[in-house]
């Protein structure tokens, strides 16, 4: 297998994977609608460097350890239902009792609210063991001989987060056209309440699942 087949293959797997809707999905989507273009983009590229992140770890073998070690993945796992349960607790608790335009939108403050986006993306998508499990499932399938892994495992990585990319574009400017009618303080709390409910459940379900 040569570099540029095994980056097409890669790609065809990863964009599969990309469409299929899940955790970041929905997070990168609750933020367009509710915090508005900047921040959903900053959450974008923070799922995307956790995912380089995988890719490197995946790469040297790191993922691999999660796979073999019971402990190592049990923690990890307890770890981010943890996260997911408290994000979505969260949400849920800022809607009630504050004044409704003030508790929905806690991503809308300029420069510090992208960074607390892309520190939510990152993370996210660390604290999922799943990402590290088809990671370490599928990137050394893709892996040539004759190249340096840690560094193919890198370009692997951007691949997905090319096309992760383009895909979390057009979901952040298809919510950002009907912001409007999004801003309405009752839809932004049945926006958060929705999303923390279904963070609380990600976060349930994970720890939860025995492998």
């Amino acid at each position: 297998m040569t570099v540029t087949s095994a980056l097409v293959s890669f790609a065809a797997v990863a964009a599969l994977l990309t469409i299929v809707p899940g955790l970041d999905t929905a997070f990168v989507l609750r933020t367009a609608m509710v915090g508005g273009r900047r921040p959903a983009f900053a959450a974008a590229v923070g799922i995307g460097t956790g995912s380089l992140a995988w890719g490197a770890a995946a790469a040297v073998g790191v993922s691999a350890l999660l796979t073999a070690s019971t402990v190592a993945y049990t923690a990890l796992r307890i770890a981010g239902a943890g996260y997911l349960v408290w994000l979505g607790v969260q949400l849920i608790r800022e809607t009630l009792g504050r004044r409704a335009t003030a508790a929905a939108r806690p991503e809308t403050t300029g420069a510090s609210s992208a960074w607390r986006a892309w520190r939510r993306g990152v993370l996210t998508n660390l604290l999922n063991p799943k990402v590290g499990a088809f990671y370490v499932a599928v990137i050394p399938q893709f892996l040539p001989e004759q190249a340096p892994h840690l560094l193919m495992g890198l370009a692997l990585a951007l691949v997905h987060n090319a096309e992760g990319m383009l895909w979390f574009t057009g979901l952040i400017l298809a919510a950002h056209s009907v912001r409007g009618w999004l801003r309405r303080p009752t839809v932004q709390r049945a926006i958060d309440r929705v999303t923390g409910t279904a963070l609380i459940g990600f976060g349930l379900k994970l720890a939860a699942s025995p492998r």
